[in-house]
C-alpha cells in the first residue's frame, strides 16, 4: 500500500492514519476468517510518498523487488497487489513501475486523468467512482440552491484540469465564476512564510467577492493552505471576516491540520458541504479504534509517532526534542481527539481501502479455487502461493463481486471502477473544534431510484450568519417577475440589469431572459408578473346602460301602440282617412317592431339571436321606410289627381301603396337572403378590443353585405326625403310631406352619424350605438309624422272635420 503522512513526520498530524488502521482491520478480519484464504496469512508493507515524486518512485521500486530491479531477496514477502495512492499524481507514478510487472494496483482516492488512456492499463483499478460524478454533483448542487455566482479554489495541474472541465459545465447551466485561484498548496512549512503575501491576496479576493459560495478542489495540502489563508486574514487585520461563506469541498479534501492548527477555530466551516467517497458503517471498526493502544502496536511503526503528535506527549526512551505536555500512558482515547485530528467514523477513503483489501483477498481466493491443486495449495500455504504471478490475478479482480461487512455489494465495472458514487455531507462544527459529517445526499451510484442526484434540505445546517436560511449567491439581485434580464457590457453573463417588461408582456418568474405575451384570453396584471383571465362581457340587462335602452324601447313601443289605438279609434275621421289608413296602420305596426327590435340585440349572443338581429333590423326598417316613401308618393299623386282631366286618378288607391311597400321590401329580402347564404352572422368573441375583457357578440359575417343593407335603407330614406321635399308646398290640407321631410332628415342624420361612431367604438358598446340609432331614427319618424296628427285628433277635434279640411284647402 502506498500511503501518505502529511508533511514532515514530526510536525504534521497523520490524518491518513485511519487509512492505515482500515487496512490493518481488513487484513485482521480476513486472516481470522477461515472461509477466505485458509492456511494463508495476508501481510502488508506500507510506504510513504512524502508528497515527493522522487520518494514515490523510490518506494515503487521497492514493491516488486529490492532497489536492484528484478532481484528478489525476501521470499516470504511475496507481492501480489498494491493499494494506492491517495492522489492521482502519486497513483500514476506508482503505475509507471508496477505496470511493467503487471502487478495489480488498486487506487482508493484518485480519479480519471485528463487522458483516459493513461488509466486504461490492465494493472490499474479504482475502488472509487469516476470524477465525472463529482462534476455533475457540484453543478446539480449549485442549481439546487440557485447559486449562480461562485468562487473556485484549486491547486496544481490537477486543479487547472478541474477548472477547465468544470467551467463549461457551469456555463451551460448559467453559472459564472466570480474568481478562481490555483495556488493553495505548499510542501514545507517554511513555504508558508514565503507565500504569506499571496495568501492574504487570495483571502481578500474571497472575502471581497459577492459570491457566498466557494468551491474548493485539492488534497490535504490544499486544506492546510486554506486554513492558513483564513487564519492569516484575521492575523493581518484584514477588515473582511471569513463569515458568511458556504464552502463546497471536493472528495479529496480532508480537514487535516498541522499540530498547532488543531486549536484553530473550525466555526468558519460550519454548514460546509463536502463530497466524500461513498462509505457505510463497517461493523466492528469503531470498536477496533476504541481499543487501539500504542503499547500494543504489534509492529505498527506509525502508532507511536501518531500518538505523540495528536496527544502532545512523549514515550519513554524517546529521543525527540519536541515540547510535550507529559508522558504517553496509553490511557488516552482516540474519541477524545477533535475531529481535525482523528475521526472515529470511517471515512470514504478508509472505506475504499477496506474494500480494496477484501477485493484482493476474494480475487486471490478465486485464483486458488481455479487451480486443480487447490488441496495442495491449502496444505502448502505460502510455498504454493509463490507459484502464482501477480498478472494472473487480473481476470479474477475484474470479475470479483462480494458483499462487505456493511452489507453492500462491491464489484468493478467494465472500466475497472467501483461505481458507488459520492456522498454529500453537511459539516456541523462544535466549540471544541470537533465536527460531525451529516450525510444529506448522494450523487451517482445508487442515489435513488431513477435519480442521479438526491439531497435532503431538511437535514441541512447553515452557518450561523445565515440564520438557518439557504443563502443567495448571485452577482446581483434577481430580476423580479415583471422584468427581464439585460446583459451588462463587459461583465460575465451572470451579471445583468433588470428592465421592466414592455406594455402587454409579462415575466412570471425571476431572472427571465425575455418577456412574453399572455394568451388571448388573458391580460397582464399591474405588476406584469402574471396573466389574469379576462372577464367575459356582453350587453346584458344587469348594466344600467342596457336597462335604460330597454326601458326607452318599451316606452316608445307603448307610445306607438297608443298612437295606433288612437288612429284605429278615430279611423273614420277625415284626418285619418285623408292620409291612407292602411299605410298608416302598416307604418305604425312596423314602427312598433322597430322599437322591439333592440330587445333582440340585448339578448345573449347565440347563433339564433345573431342571425335574427341584423336580418330583423334590415327588413323591419326597410318596410318602415318603404311605407314612408309610399305615403310620400301617394300625397304627390293625390294632389296631381285632383286637377281636372288628370290621368293620374287611376293610379291613386290602395294597390299603389301596397305595391311600393312590397316591391321595395322584396329587394331587401333578396339582399338578406344572399347574406344568409354566403356568409351569415355568427357568435364571436373579441379578445383584442378591450384589454381586460372578452367581448361576446355577433360577427356580422360579410361586412360588405351589412353595409349594403344599411345603404339600401339609406337610399330609400333619401328618396323619400327628396320626394317629400319637392311636395312640401302642396296645399296644407293634404300636406303630410312637410312632416315626412323632417322625419327623413332626422332619419338620414342619425344613420349618417352612425357610421363613424360605430367604427370608432370598441367592444360591446358597438351594439349600444346601433340600438341607440335604431331607437333615435324610429322615434324621429314617430314624432315627426304622427305627433301633429295626434295633437289634432286628441286635443283639437274641432279641426278634425270635413268642413275644416275643405276650408283649409
Amino acid at each position: 500500500m502506498s500511503s501518505r503522512q502529511d508533511f514532515a513526520p514530526e510536525s504534521v498530524v497523520a490524518r491518513n492514519y485511519q487509512h492505515i488502521l482500515a487496512l490493518v482491520f481488513a487484513v485482521k478480519e480476513i486472516n481470522e476468517n477461515p472461509k477466505i484464504l485458509p492456511n494463508i496469512t495476508l501481510g502488508f508493507h506500507i510506504y510513504d510518498s512524502y508528497f515527493s515524486e522522487r520518494m514515490t518512485y523510490r518506494a515503487a521500486l521497492n514493491l516488486p523487488s529490492t532497489l536492484v530491479p528484478n532481484y528478489k531477496c525476501h521470499t516470504q514477502k511475496y507481492l501480489m497487489a498494491a493499494i494506492g495512492g491517495l492522489d492521482f499524481d502519486t497513483s500514476l507514478q506508482i503505475a509507471d513501475i508496477l505496470d511493467v510487472y503487471k502487478i495489480p494496483q488498486l487506487t482508493y482516492g484518485s480519479f480519471a486523468p485528463e487522458d483516459p488512456g493513461q488509466s486504461q492499463s490492465t494493472s490499474f483499478y479504482r475502488v472509487v467512482s469516476n470524477e465525472a460524478h463529482q462534476y455533475t454533483g457540484i453543478v446539480e448542487l449549485l442549481l439546487h440552491f440557485g447559486w449562480m455566482w461562485v468562487g473556485l479554489l484549486a491547486n496544481g495541474d490537477s486543479g487547472e484540469r478541474f477548472i477547465q472541465t468544470l467551467k463549461p459545465l457551469l456555463s451551460q447551466k448559467g453559472i459564472c465564476l466570480a474568481f478562481s485561484q490555483t495556488n493553495l498548496k505548499t510542501t514545507h512549512l517554511a513555504d508558508y512564510y514565503d507565500m504569506q503575501l499571496q495568501f492574504i491576496q487570495i483571502y481578500q479576493a474571497i472575502m471581497e467577492s459577492k459570491a457566498k459560495v466557494v468551491v474548493v478542489y485539492g488534497g490535504t495540502r490544499s486544506m492546510l493552505g486554506l486554513r492558513t489563508i483564513l487564519a492569516l486574514g484575521l492575523v493581518e487585520n484584514v477588515t473582511m471576516t471569513p463569515e458568511g461563506k458556504v464552502w463546497i469541498l471536493t472528495a479529496q479534501l480532508d480537514f487535516a491540520a498541522l499540530t498547532y492548527q488543531m486549536s484553530w477555530d473550525m466555526q468558519v466551516f460550519q454548514g460546509s458541504l463536502s463530497f466524500a467517497v461513498h462509505s457505510n458503517v463497517v461493523q466492528g471498526f469503531k470498536a477496533f479504534l476504541q481499543v487501539h493502544n500504542p503499547f500494543e502496536a504489534n509492529g505498527n511503526g506509525f502508532v507511536k509517532q501518531f500518538w505523540a503528535q495528536v496527544f502532545l506527549c512523549l514515550f519513554p526512551n524517546s529521543n525527540t526534542e519536541e515540547q510535550a505536555s507529559g508522558t504517553c500512558t496509553g490511557d488516552e482515547k482516540l474519541e477524545d481527539l477533535p475531529s481535525s485530528g482523528f475521526e472515529m467514523s470511517i471515512t470514504g477513503h478508509s472505506y475504499s481501502v477496506y474494500n480494496a483489501v477484501y477485493a484482493i483477498a476474494h480475487a486471490l481466493h478465486a485464483l486458488f479455487l481455479s487451480r486443480t491443486k487447490y488441496r495442495v495449495a491449502v496444505e502448502g500455504g505460502m510455498q504454493e502461493l509463490q507459484k502464482f504471478l501477480p498478472w494472473q490475478l487480473h481476470p479474477f479482480l475484474r470479475s470479483v463481486s462480494f458483499n462487505n461487512a456493511a452489507g453492500e455489494t462491491v464489484s468493478f465495472s467494465s472500466n475497472r471502477e467501483v461505481e458507488a458514487g459520492f456522498d454529500i455531507t453537511n459539516l456541523v462544527t462544535f466549540p471544541n473544534n470537533s465536527f460531525m459529517r451529516v450525510k444529506v445526499g448522494r450523487v451517482g451510484g445508487e442515489a435513488a431510484a431513477g435519480q442521479h442526484f438526491t439531497l435532503d434540505d431538511n437535514r441541512m445546517v447553515w452557518h450561523r450568519s445565515f440564520h438557518q436560511v439557504s443563502p443567495l449567491s448571485l452577482c446581483n439581485p434577481s430580476c423580479p417577475p415583471g422584468s427581464r434580464k439585460e446583459k451588462k457590457e463587459g461583465e460575465p453573463f451572470c451579471c445583468y440589469d433588470c428592465v421592466p417588461c414592455p406594455q402587454g408582456k409579462i415575466s412570471s418568474h425571476k431572472d427571465m431572459e425575455d418577456c412574453f405575451g399572455c394568451p388571448k384570453d388573458h391580460y397582464p396584471n399591474m405588476e406584469q408578473s402574471q396573466c389574469i383571465p379576462k372577464t367575459i362581457s356582453f350587453l346584458s340587462f344587469k348594466e344600467p346602460l342596457v336597462m335604460s335602452l330597454a326601458l326607452f324601447a318599451l316606452f316608445l313601443s307603448i307610445l306607438t301602440v297608443v298612437v295606433l289605438f288612437i288612429f284605429i279609434k278615430h279611423r273614420d275621421t277625415p284626418i285619418v282617412r285623408a292620409n291612407n289608413r292602411d299605410l298608416t296602420y302598416t307604418l305604425l305596426t312596423f314602427l312598433l317592431l322597430c322599437f322591439l327590435c333592440p330587445l333582440i340585440f340585448l339578448s345573449p349572443p347565440e347563433r339564433v339571436s345573431c342571425l335574427l338581429r341584423q336580418m330583423a333590423f334590415g327588413l323591419v326598417f326597410t318596410v318602415t321606410v318603404s311605407c314612408v316613401l309610399a305615403k310620400t308618393i301617394m300625397v304627390v299623386l293625390a294632389f296631381v289627381a285632383t286637377k281636372p282631366g288628370s290621368r293620374m286618378r287611376k293610379w291613386v288607391g290602395k294597390r299603389l301603396g301596397s305595391a311600393i311597400v312590397i316591391s321595395c321590401s322584396l329587394i331587401q329580402v333578396g339582399i338578406c337572403s344572399v347574406w344568409l347564404g354566403i356568409f351569415p352572422p355568427f357568435p364571436d368573441s373579441d379578445m383584442d378590443s378591450v384589454m381586460r375583457e372578452i367581448i361576446l357578440g355577433c360577427n356580422e359575417g360579410s361586412v360588405a353585405l351589412f353595409y349594403c343593407v344599411l345603404g339600401y335603407m339609406g337610399f330609400l330614406a333619401i328618396l323619400s326625403f327628396v320626394v317629400a321635399f319637392f311636395a312640401r308646398k302642396l296645399p296644407e290640407s293634404f300636406n303630410e310631406a312637410k312632416f315626412i321631410t323632417f322625419s327623413m332628415f332626422l332619419f338620414c342624420s342619425v344613420w349618417i352619424s352612425f357610421v363613424p361612431v360605430y367604427l370608432s367604438t370598441k367592444g360591446k358598446y358597438m351594439v349600444a350605438v346601433e340600438i341607440f340609432s335604431i331607437l333615435a331614427s324610429s322615434a324621429g319618424i314617430l314624432g315627426s309624422i304622427f305627433a301633429p296628427k295626434c295633437y289634432t285628433i286628441v286635443l283639437r277635434p274641432d279641426l278634425n272635420s270635413k268642413e275644416q279640411l275643405i276650408k283649409r284647402k
